[in-house]
Formats: C-alpha cells, sequence, structure tokens
C-alpha cells in the first residue's frame, strides 16, 4: 500500500468467495477508511459473513486482492492478526471459565507482557462493567453481560481495527443502544470498526454502509447520501382499508412498493414523478385514503429500493 493510502484500513479488489460452484461473495470492492464504522448491512445468507471472514484471513478468497492495514491477505494473516480483534456472531469464549480466566487466557494467546497484561485486564474490566463478575462463569451470563465479556477480549490487544459479525442479535434494545454507544467511544480513541448487522437503525448508526444482496454490493455510501441519491420519494397514506389500497396499488406504474406500518401505508414512489403527493391523491387506487403526504426516507427504503424487491 502506498505512502497516501494511509487513510485506507481496508482495500479489497473483486473479491469473490465460491462454496461448490455457489458464489457466497460475488466480485465485492471495498475501501474503508480509518476512523469510522463501516458497517455491511443485508439479510441471513447475503454473504456479510463470509465476506467479513475473507477480511480478517479466516478463509481465502476464490479470487480477489485484500489488503488490510498494509497487509496482504491471507499471505500475511498471522502477522495481521495481533492488529485486528474479531466478535463472532455466536458466543466463542469458554463457558466453563470465569470472567477473569477468559480474559487471561486471550490476553496470553495475544502475548501481552505481564505487567500490561494486568493492566489491560483492569481496565476493560472497568470500561465494560465487568469488575464485579470476575469470578462468574462466562456460561452463567446474561446476553448483555456476555457480549460486554466478548467486546473487552476483542479490544484487549488496543487492535487499530474491530471486526464485529452481528454482535448485537442476542441483546434487549437497552444493551444494544449502549453497546453502540462503546463503540463509538473506540472510534474516538483512534479504533477503526466494521460491523455486518441486519437492524436498519444499527446500519443508520454507521459512518459508512454496503447494503449486500445475494452476495453482492448494491450500494454503499454514508447513510444521509444513500437515502438522497435512493430514486425514489416516499409517500405516506391513512385511511380506513390500507389493506386493499396497497393491494391496488402494488405493481401499478411509477409505484415501486408499498408496505404498511401500523396505521399508515408507506408508498415507494418513482422520482421522476414530479409531485408525487398530487400522483397519488389523483389515483383510483386511494379513494377513501383521508391522509396522503410526503415524508422522510428511511434506511429500509434506501435497502428495498438498492434489492431485489425494488429492482423488479
Amino acid at each position: 500500500m502506498s505512502s497516501n493510502d494511509g487513510d485506507i484500513v481496508i482495500r479489497a479488489e473483486g473479491l469473490v468467495k465460491s462454496f461448490k460452484g455457489f458464489r457466497a461473495v460475488d466480485g465485492l470492492d471495498l475501501t474503508i477508511e480509518r476512523g469510522m464504522i463501516y458497517g455491511f448491512l443485508g439479510p441471513n445468507g447475503c454473504g456479510k459473513t463470509t465476506a467479513m471472514r475473507m477480511l480478517t484471513g479466516l478463509l481465502t478468497p476464490t479470487e480477489g486482492t485484500v489488503e488490510v492495514l498494509g497487509l496482504s491477505v491471507p499471505k500475511d494473516a498471522e502477522t495481521l492478526k495481533y492488529k485486528i480483534g474479531y466478535m463472532t456472531q455466536a458466543f466463542s469464549l469458554y463457558g466453563d471459565l470465569t470472567v477473569l480466566e477468559n480474559l487471561n487466557f486471550m490476553a496470553t494467546i495475544y502475548g501481552l507482557p505481564s505487567k500490561r497484561k494486568k493492566q489491560r485486564i483492569a481496565e476493560v474490566m472497568e470500561r465494560y462493567e465487568l469488575s464485579e463478575l470476575g469470578d462468574r462463569f462466562a456460561g452463567k451470563m446474561s446476553g448483555g453481560q456476555r457480549q460486554r465479556l466478548a467486546l473487552a477480549t476483542a479490544v484487549l490487544h488496543e487492535p487499530q481495527l474491530l471486526f464485529l459479525d452481528e454482535p448485537t442479535s442476542a441483546v434487549d434494545p437497552e444493551s444494544r443502544r449502549h453497546f453502540w454507544e462503546q463503540l463509538f467511544d473506540l472510534v474516538d480513541g483512534g479504533t477503526s470498526i466494521v460491523v455486518t448487522t441486519h437492524f436498519m437503525d444499527e446500519a443508520e448508526r454507521c459512518h459508512k454502509i454496503a447494503i449486500m444482496e445475494a452476495g453482492q454490493k448494491r450500494a454503499d455510501g454514508a447513510p444521509k447520501d444513500l437515502m438522497a441519491a435512493m430514486g425514489a420519494n416516499v409517500v405516506e397514506i391513512e385511511g380506513p382499508n390500507l389493506r386493499e389500497i396497497r393491494r391496488r396499488l402494488l405493481g401499478t406504474e411509477g409505484i415501486i412498493t408499498a408496505a404498511q406500518l401500523g396505521a399508515r401505508l408507506r408508498v415507494l414512489v418513482r422520482n421522476d414523478i414530479a409531485d408525487p403527493e398530487a400522483f397519488l391523491k389523483n389515483k383510483d387506487e386511494t379513494n377513501g385514503a383521508t391522509l396522503i403526504e410526503k415524508v422522510r426516507p428511511n434506511l429500509e427504503d434506501v435497502f428495498v429500493t438498492a434489492t431485489g424487491e425494488g429492482r423488479q
């Protein structure tokens, strides 16, 4: 990596991973900058975890090249593992070891000197609210406690780059929110983070995201930029017969998709239609609607327009 690429932590070109002819990741190009949270957003099976495993050096690409922190992967994977942290989707620590024993074991694996090991374990136990849980067996902890322990072990050796695979899939909303605040603290301290998620609200917290579908990147950029460029306007409809209005609207000219959210129908209208509110008000299909108004797009709207549902 040339010297002017110092702000790039990951560069991948033409990344492919095939399993018995099935392309789990299909031609992925990525440039991820230092000091940001970069998210892979997509449903289960879209290739997020496979891509992450190639970026960490755990999987060898079928095709393409990867550079992480200036190192060629998987060739330099052994050197790289001391510079990165990786938190897997499933809890992967030892359930029959205590919190303290797990941290000690991982610190030894990472080769922390004795004095530094003690210091870092004390720091992460305090930071991630584990100080009172040192003697608790990991297998007896709640989802939120396990999550905090997994993060503590992943950052024990102060990695420059942290990989988190669906880190909040097994915790409650309050724990999720708290976890994300901790991620921003890490970024503030100089860590770059790559995270996979299928939660739209989490993806909106990322500085940049890649929307994945069927092993391919359908879109990438800052969430607000993707919302601005998504090629659709969002209009919400209220009325007594929303299921009927939705059924009649789907498949009509100018309508990308329609989905009910509570007492409203959320309709994506192609953005070449100059006045989407008037367009819907004038359609026979919306007879009976009591309110039709244009609203701000969200990341779910971007996801729909970028993936199969909106591109058919």
